[in-house]
């Protein structure tokens, strides 16, 4: 592994082979490189959720489209995915009414 590091010292690129950019030459089971790994991983693995989490919810606004304008019925679904809907949509209830409870105290807070 070659790596290169910033100016406090730190890895701040990994490359397989020798390049301009990486010329130190560092073992692949290196704590500052598995270290480095892990924190790369862990950025990548949320960026991922965050998208999953947000296509999540233009996935659901299709289908309650698509069950609104007749081209499924909510029926034709799956039964899993019925009541995953199902869920979704009472938490979300539950979660709208909360905020705006909590809108309300505020206002007469001031």
């Amino acid at each position: 592994m070659y790596v290169s590091r910033d100016a406090g010292g730190e890895i701040s690129m990994i490359s397989r082979e020798c390049t301009p950019e990486c010329t130190e030459s560092i073992a692949p089971d290196d704590p500052e490189v598995l270290a480095f790994l892990d924190q790369a991983g862990g950025d990548q693995r949320r960026l991922l959720r965050d998208s999953d989490l947000a296509f999540v919810r233009v996935l659901e606004d299709v289908i309650e489209l698509m069950i609104a304008k007749g081209v499924i019925s909510f029926t034709e679904l799956p039964e899993a995915a019925r009541e995953k809907l199902l869920k979704r949509q009472t938490l979300r209830r539950q979660v709208n009414s909360v905020e705006l409870l909590g809108d309300d105290e505020d206002e007469w807070l001031i």
